[in-house]
């Protein structure tokens, strides 16, 4: 053990930390020491970053802080090591390194000059016996620390790099217009270069996965800036670590430039500076997921959209909605007993006549009373009731146009289940059966899987997951929903007219909607069989209202749009 100049210099073997810059970590241990566990760094607090090996060294992987192993002490006792300098110092004492001795000059295969090198003091030279670059990193006009870089991209640090701030950062005063951070020294060097090395530019000092860390560190002198442009790799993590970076700046001021190559060095090598400058000069200012600029949506308010609809099997309806369309949630709602899975029937059998892929998840009824229903409707019998024709093959024949056409599928469970267990079926007749329109019967036996508890609580989660998903997977939505009983001694079986207050349990069924529909039908009045179908929201155009009228017939098991101004004669009353 030597001292010189307050410092206490141990020799120990020649085992410096490396780190590749593919991300691949060597902390330079004896071959035969190998991983045992992660534990918490004492240097910079993190949970896990420290590794420790079975010769008893540890690593930190976040800040570089490196502890000696016991055997590594033993065989200093001994003397049984190959040794070289490497300092340790106390916080109370001023840290003095030994310096890597270097030379400044061009990095040709880069092709950064003489002259950048020099104002950066990026130098070339020997590492114990191993060329390297040397980038220096200064606090003031004094080296703090060097980052040594070798051919295999692999390097090393001599003194703290832990109290390293941005590589640079020494040449540049706070309170500048621009400042520009890079991923890297050559890519910091390469960007400083086109621009005449006259606006500030600088490099994290740990690459992507650093790279917050280190802005954190440095927080008060970047904030200084006006502007500050993150000029990272052109890849994922790059990206990520320039948004992760940005986040922590005041809003506003932080701006991502992206790169037609992999990074400014690249685009240097290239010769395409004025390119590298003009992203520079492009980089668009950092907004939040979510946030859009409205100097970005020229383009999208400017092209005509053309929005894909399909029919509802009565004109009235389609003419006040405009029609189907997907990534839409349509709710349905009734009172009991009005008609309300008839009506979605209907819905769903004119989408396979227009060759629609559809999805039907009927609760309350068994897959082979949907899939009769469905052909009942085709044959204009009902089916369901025991009617089913054997004197000829116009069964099959229904059967291979509504069921069995490739583009019809059905959720075999009746009664309750659970929304997870739900919302995996709908995700999968979306995009493993590309279903383009699904049918949900109904959202009180939805909520009843749920199991116990607050009603409102359980519709609002059931709502928003339903609502999350259509706009997941692009599909069009239509949700059966009860009513709770309206005030006063009229009931919706009466023919009570409905409203949005109306729908049970919670309001997120109705703000969650795009559009919302409901019937209305005197079960006991004169004319039973007829539904008023009313709009109650539509998000799409605002246009709500009676939609139209359908007359439900026994015979055929049909709806049909009709006109209640006429009797069955065809004469006005009046």
């Amino acid at each position: 053990m030597l001292t010189l100049l307050g410092t206490t210099i141990f020799l120990i073997k020649s085992v410096h930390l490396l780190m590749s810059e593919n991300g691949m970590q060597n902390t330079g241990h004896e071959p035969d020491a190998t991983f045992i566990t992660h534990e918490p760094c004492p240097s910079c607090g993190s949970k896990d970053n420290l590794a420790r090996y079975s010769d008893g060294h540890g690593y930190c992987f976040g800040c570089q802080h490196y502890e000696k192993g016991t055997e590594m002490e033993e065989a200093q006792s001994n003397g049984s090591l190959d040794t070289f300098p490497i300092l340790q110092t106390t916080k109370s004492r001023e840290q003095e390194i030994v310096l890597t001795q270097g030379e400044v000059k061009a990095l040709s295969k880069r092709k950064i000059t003489k002259e950048t090198c020099n104002k950066f003091d990026y130098r070339v030279g020997t590492h114990f016996g191993n060329k390297c670059q040397i980038a220096n990193y200064k606090l003031g006009n004094k080296i703090i620390a060097q980052k040594i870089r070798y051919p295999n991209k692999q390097f090393a640090w001599v003194g703290s790099g832990t109290d390293a701030g941005l590589f640079g950062q020494h040449l540049w005063k706070e309170g500048g217009k621009m400042l520009c951070v890079t991923e890297g020294e050559i890519d910091c060097m390469s960007l400083s270069q086109v621009q005449g090395n006259t606006w500030a530019v600088v490099s994290v000092k740990n690459g992507a996965q650093g790279a917050k860390k280190n802005i954190q560190q440095n927080l008060e002198w970047v904030e200084s800036y006006e502007t500050v442009v993150f000029m990272f790799d052109n890849d994922k993590a790059g990206i990520e670590a320039a948004e992760s970076c940005a986040s922590i700046l005041t809003p506003g001021k932080a701006k991502i430039a992206t790169l037609p190559l992999k990074d400014a060095n690249d685009m240097l090598v290239e010769d395409r500076g004025k390119e590298l400058l003009q992203a520079m000069w492009n980089a668009r200012t950092y907004r939040p997921d979510g946030i859009v600029g409205g100097e970005d949506l020229w383009k999208t308010v400017s092209t005509n959209e053309t929005f894909y609809s399909v029919d509802y099997p009565f004109q009235g309806l389609t003419e006040k909605t405009h029609g189907l369309r997907k990534s839409e949630l349509t709710c349905i709602t009734a009172g009991s007993g009005i008609g309300k899975s008839a009506l979605v029937r209907e819905i769903g059998y004119n989408l396979i006549t227009k060759g629609e892929k559809v999805g039907f998840i009927m609760l309350e009824e068994t897959v082979k009373r949907t899939a009769l229903g469905l052909m009942g409707l085709h044959l204009n019998k009902p089916l369901h009731l025991g009617n089913i024709p054997t004197e000829d093959n116009s069964l099959r024949d229904a059967f291979d146009f509504c069921i069995g056409n490739g583009r019809t599928y059905f959720y075999d469970s009746f009664g309750s289940t659970s929304i997870d267990n739900l919302l995996n079926r709908i995700r999968f007749l979306a995009q493993g059966a590309e279903c383009d329109w699904i049918i949900l019967d109904h959202l009180s036996i939805v909520v009843s899987g749920l199991g116990d508890g607050d009603e409102r609580r359980l519709i609002d989660n059931a709502m928003t997951s339903l609502a999350t998903i259509v706009q997941e997977t692009g599909i069009g939505l239509l949700l059966v929903s009860h009513l709770k009983r309206p005030s006063g001694d009229k009931g919706h079986e009466e023919g009570a007219t409905t409203s949005l207050s109306q729908l049970r349990g919670s309001h997120a069924i109705a703000q969650l909607s795009d559009m919302v529909l409901s019937l209305e039908r005197n079960q006991q009045g004169d004319d039973p069989n007829l539904t008023t179908v009313r709009v109650l929201k539509n998000r799409f155009s605002g246009e709500t209202g009676v939609a139209c009228h359908c007359l439900y017939t026994p015979e055929t098991g049909r709806m049909t749009e009709t006109n209640p101004e006429f009797n069955e004669e065809g004469v006005e009353e009046f």
